[in-house]
């Protein structure tokens, strides 16, 4: 049997839009099938915005790439239909433990509360994760939701004209034009599209060298943990860093150093080499994908370029330590499509997407940040740099004060957007998780003797006011702005968590609530002029931007 990621998912079929002389026109074009583009594409379309994704390939991808994802994405999935068949497939884990040498220095837990939907990391290869994503787009298409998926489509060029994109693509049955009121980038590192506009990263480029082998290997000798080795005997002066998957498939990542042979290193025999002095020379197992990566941490200058916008890796790239590439993606358009949709609809001036440039590359300079300095801690270079890293390893074993500068890269958390230009009035006085430009913080809600939900499963999609104890109206419309209540009280909080996360001592509260579930502003009790503020500034529509 084919394995999945031999098996064409959506074939090559001839459009009509191949037909007719003049290009047809579409409201959005997403470029890149990848778990970015598929996911922008699905929230488009469950917005009720037409969408075409196009993509020169016809399979989900080769390998298993990116296999960490987060909670906060998690979440943006379950709002899109796609998390819970991440969950049941995906292996659960919370817990990391860091070895030096053969001794383990100390272990981390990092969902150390209760009272949240979603773990704090499952695995998963990314060709199942791609797949389910298509899944979905089959789904809606079937439901009549107007998304459709055309692989053997190659951009082969591209330009702006009067407010709109033009595209020529290459298939098999030869080239045809459309036309686009917005493209989305979501074309992968390389990106084709990038290339064609002129534009390049700006950041550092790493010279080191890894090696990816995913391997199938029956039994548990490992447990549901990420592990971490740094310089361990048998792969003296590197690290290495081991994954467990779904269906006995494990990631072994081998640092190699700068200087080496990379086609000799890819070579079955090397690997399995290498494997056998980790895993010893009894160990059977399979090899399933092997790969050698160097990495960058760079993005763009700007995410927005007059109607072409970019996401995932098209825009940024950063180390895999810290599982931040995928994870920061799917932010990414968490963030662009429901300012996108609200332009399209003409409720929002063109200048909200600015602001996706504003917030998008402050949650790509922070992953940027952490990434280099996890490279820069795994890869010291210079015997300073390895003193220094050594003794932190060595205290860390010891003494709790050295643990948080032990950085084998530090993993995806959700990005804050601090600062930004959308975020409105703030009690500080309330807990600092939930300031705006932060994302709702989930809870349970509910009698504590009956499963009555989560918080994060009634809010997205739209504007929402939350609010604790406190009398408002059940709908508000602000220039043609729907904004819907949440109405919630001390008896959904029987375990506390809603007043511990929104409350913090306060006895009412009241949050407005953006559609990427993203905090916009909070009081402690309901004034409709302020909310009505709130949301202009929140979709750009505040007087202070003329």
């Amino acid at each position: 049997m084919a394995r999945i990621f031999e098996t064409p998912l959506y074939p090559y079929q001839r459009s009509a839009d191949q037909d007719p002389v003049a290009p047809v026109r579409h409201p959005v074009v997403v470029v890149g099938a990848g778990p970015v583009g598929l996911a922008a594409a699905i929230d488009l379309a469950t917005s009720g915005v037409p969408v075409v994704i196009l993509d020169e390939n016809d399979k989900v991808s080769w390998g298993s790439r990116a296999i960490c994802f987060a909670k906060r994405p998690l979440e943006i999935l379950d709002r899109l239909g796609c998390g819970q068949a991440m969950v049941d497939k995906g292996v659960v884990w919370n817990v990391g433990k860091v070895f030096f040498d053969e001794r383990q220095v100390y272990e981390f837990n990092l969902l150390p509360e209760r009272g949240h939907k979603r773990p704090a990391f499952i695995n998963l290869q990314q060709y199942h994760f791609e797949k389910y994503l298509v899944d979905r787009v089959r789904e809606l298409h079937a439901e009549g939701k107007p998304i459709e998926i055309r692989g053997g489509n190659r951009v082969k060029s591209v330009g702006q004209r009067d407010g709109h994109v033009h595209l020529e693509i290459e298939t098999p049955d030869g080239a045809y034009a459309i036309d686009a009121d917005w493209l989305i980038a979501c074309d992968g590192a390389g990106s084709p599209i990038r290339a064609m506009m002129g534009l390049d990263f700006i950041g550092r480029t790493f010279e080191d060298n890894f090696l990816i082998a995913d391997i199938v290997m029956e039994g548990d000798d490992f447990p549901t943990e990420r592990w971490f080795w740094f310089d361990p005997p048998f792969n003296r002066g590197q690290s290495t860093l081991l994954h467990k998957q779904p269906d006995n498939v494990w990631r072994v990542d081998f640092q190699l150093g700068w200087d080496i042979d990379k086609e000799e290193e890819k070579k079955p025999e090397n690997v399995t080499r290498r494997l056998k002095a980790f895993l010893g020379d009894d160990a059977k197992f399979e090899l399933e994908w092997v790969s050698i990566y160097t990495f960058q941490c760079r993005r763009m200058a700007k995410f927005r370029h007059g109607h072409v916008l970019f996401a995932g890796d098209s825009a940024h790239q950063v180390s895999p330590f810290g599982a931040r590439g995928a994870n920061s993606g799917l932010q990414d358009t968490d963030n662009l499509v429901w300012k996108l949709k609200l332009v399209i609809d003409g409720k929002a001036p063109e200048v909200l997407l600015d602001s996706y440039d504003e917030e998008r590359i402050h949650g790509a300079d922070e992953n940027i940040l952490n990434s280099t300095r996890s490279t820069d801690f795994i890869t010291p270079k210079s015997e300073i740099s390895r003193t220094f890293r050594d003794a932190v390893l060595e205290l860390s074993e010891h003494y709790e004060f050295a643990r948080p500068l032990v950085n084998s890269g530090r993993l995806s958390v959700p990005c804050t957007y601090d600062g930004s230009s959308l975020n409105g009035p703030d009690d500080e006085k309330m807990p600092p998780r939930t300031r705006p430009g932060s994302p709702a913080c989930d809870a349970p809600i509910g009698d504590a003797r009956v499963d009555g939900g989560w918080l994060l499963d009634r809010l997205g999609g739209c504007f929402q006011l939350v609010t604790f104890d406190v009398d408002a109206p059940d709908r508000l419309d602000v220039d043609g702005i729907e904004i819907e209540r949440v109405s919630l009280s001390a008896r959904d909080d029987p375990g506390g968590a809603l007043a511990e996360r929104y409350l913090g001592g306060r006895e009412s509260a009241v949050y407005l609530i953006r559609p990427d579930q993203h905090v916009a502003a909070r009081w402690v009790g309901f004034n409709e002029t302020a909310v009505r503020d709130a949301l202009n500034k929140a979709v750009a529509r505040d007087t202070d931007r003329g």
